[in-house]
C-alpha cells in the first residue's frame, strides 16, 4: 500500500492508506455537525476517508470561529468499485433529518443546514432523484439543498476524527443532543 497525503490548511497533514493505483472519487455533504457526518461516513464500507470542513461560502480559509456563509461539511473520499455515489447520497439522507430547514437536531443556524454539493450533471441527477425519493418516503418536504460544488476548506486539526479522538466527549454531545432518538422518530427506527 502506498500512503496518500491530504494537505490541509494550517500545517496539518493527514495520511490515509490507499491501494497503489486505486482510483478514488470525492463527494461533499453538509449534514449539520461535521463530527457526526464524518463519523457515519467513516463507518460506510468503501469510504477511504472523511474530512471535516467548510463549503458553500465565499470566505477563503474559513475557521470554526469565522465561517460566514459556509456550511459545516464533510469531504468523503471513496472507492467507486466498492460504493457508488448513489449509495453515499442514500446513506447521507438516512443519517440526517432532511426535513429541517434550520439545521440538525440540536444544532441550529445557517452553518448547520443540510446540502449535497454536486460536481457533475450525473451527480445532480442522482442527488435530485434521491431527494425526491426521500420526500416520498417521509411524505414531507425535504429542506436539504442540492448545490453546485464549491471550494472545500478542511477544518482545524482538532475537529478531524473528533469522535475517535474524544469518544466520551462526542458521546455526551450525541446523547445530549438527542441525535439518535430524533433520527429514530424521523426514519421510524
Amino acid at each position: 500500500m502506498r500512503p496518500r497525503i491530504l494537505l490541509l490548511t494550517g500545517a496539518a497533514a493527514f495520511i490515509a492508506a490507499a491501494p497503489a493505483g486505486a482510483a478514488t472519487k470525492t463527494a461533499v455533504f453538509a449534514g449539520g455537525c461535521f463530527w457526526s457526518v464524518e463519523k457515519f461516513f467513516e463507518a460506510k464500507p468503501g469510504v477511504v476517508s472523511a474530512v471535516s470542513g467548510y463549503s458553500g461560502g465565499t470566505l477563503r480559509q474559513p475557521t470554526y470561529r469565522n465561517h460566514p456563509g459556509h456550511l459545516e461539511a464533510v469531504r468523503v473520499t471513496y472507492d467507486p468499485a466498492k460504493v457508488s455515489y448513489a449509495q453515499l447520497v442514500d446513506h447521507f439522507f438516512h443519517n440526517i433529518d432532511p426535513t429541517d430547514p434550520k439545521g440538525q437536531i440540536c444544532d441550529k443556524g445557517p452553518s448547520y443546514r443540510t446540502a449535497v454539493f454536486v460536481a457533475t450533471p450525473e451527480e445532480r441527477r442522482i442527488a435530485q432523484q434521491a431527494k425526491a425519493g426521500v420526500a416520498k418516503e417521509l411524505r414531507a418536504k425535504v429542506a436539504t439543498e442540492i448545490r453546485a460544488a464549491a471550494p472545500f476548506w478542511p477544518a482545524e486539526a482538532y475537529h478531524q476524527d473528533y469522535a475517535k479522538k474524544n469518544p466520551a466527549a462526542y458521546e455526551r454531545y450525541r446523547v445530549g443532543c438527542g441525535r439518535d432518538r430524533w433520527l429514530g422518530v424521523v426514519w421510524g427506527r
